[in-house]
């Protein structure tokens, strides 16, 4: 996570209220997927928040993600109304699918396929 001390902190405050707003208001939305919110990174002026989100299963993401996306706004609207006297503005929200946990299982599944030799026992190291 880069930025200010502000925008971290803003970063994870955006986070927490989104997840609370997901898992309270919007589960029985998610078409019996698992949502989670992973990270958040806000702009240098705190107008815009991209939110990403882990999807589960995965080939539910593009239908889960379009979703959120159409909703955004009563998202927006939720969190205004929770954040409103701690935040002067409410961010504009921008969701995006994290493929993070993807890839990590892509490079397990390469390890995991390369055959690697034993390294040979070497016998001049027991002098």
């Amino acid at each position: 996570m880069a930025g200010s001390k502000r925008q971290q902190k803003f970063s994870r405050l955006i986070q927490k209220e989104i997840s609370q707003i997901f898992q309270l208001e919007f589960s029985g939305d998610f078409m019996g997927t698992l949502v989670t919110i992973t990270d958040v990174s806000m702009s240098p002026d705190l107008g815009l928040a991209r939110i990403y989100v882990s999807i589960f299963p995965i080939n539910k993401t593009d239908a889960v993600l379009d979703h959120i996306n159409t909703n955004k706004g009563k998202v927006r609207g939720r969190l205004g109304r929770t954040l409103g006297k701690e935040i002067r503005v409410v961010p504009e929200l921008a969701f995006f699918a994290d493929h993070t946990s993807e890839t990590a299982a892509r490079m397990d599944a390469l390890i995991d396929s390369l055959e690697i030799p034993e390294e040979p026992e070497d016998s001049e190291t027991d002098q």
